[in-house]
């Protein structure tokens, strides 16, 4: 599991037993140690709020007994926790689809060119391959390596293509230039399909 989806997982966990208990407080007693571990973390990003000596003094009475720990979301952790379980996620193949498919690793230059193509897809002439703005949204980024990550059919590695053909015809020629390097030059397909 990515750290993000860690702290998905915390921050679901925290608003869940919140909401059970009433008050809004998830208690020592319904998380792991480890658990809490993570909460700590989240606090530093704002995401969640431990709950001072007071509250826990109010939960102590509450529960009648010590209430040592306690947390609950923030506002900023509950959007977080809203935008996460929202956000787009790469799809599982069906069946026989994956040998079909290529990974495609993206710089950030070339994912911010190609979404700027898959969003003028209702302008262009010669739309963007079906299916590619889907990827696009699912795509995710390996941050270690500062690359997006996407799966495409050969008809969406050609459209990529053209993507980053029309982006160098009007500025920066290194995106389509880096893509024909890694990915074989697709411009004679073009050249072709469109006769």
């Amino acid at each position: 599991m990515r750290g993000w989806e860690r702290a998905l997982s915390v921050l679901e966990a925290l608003c869940e037993r919140g909401q059970a208990a009433g008050q809004g407080w998830t208690l020592d007693t319904e998380l792991l140690p480890a658990h809490q571990q993570q909460v700590n973390a989240l606090e530093n990003h704002g995401l969640v709020e431990l709950a001072g000596r007071e509250d826990r003094a109010e939960l102590s009475a509450l529960e009648g007994r010590p209430v040592r720990w306690a947390a609950r979301l923030t506002s900023y952790g509950h959007d977080t926790l809203a935008y996460g379980c929202s956000r787009p996620r790469a799809e599982p193949l069906p069946g026989g689809e994956e040998a079909d498919r290529q990974l495609v690793e993206l710089i950030p230059s070339q994912m911010a060119a190609l979404r700027v193509f898959v969003g003028l897809a209702d302008q262009l002439r010669v739309p963007p391959a079906d299916g590619l703005a889907g990827q696009v949204g699912a795509a995710s980024c390996d941050h270690g390596i500062k690359r997006w990550r996407l799966y495409l059919t050969p008809e969406q590695m050609e459209s990529v293509a053209y993507g980053l053909w029309l982006h160098q015809m009007t500025g920066s020629a290194a995106e389509a230039n880096r893509f024909a390097r890694e990915y074989g030059d697709r411009s004679e397909e073009r050249r072709v399909g469109n006769e």
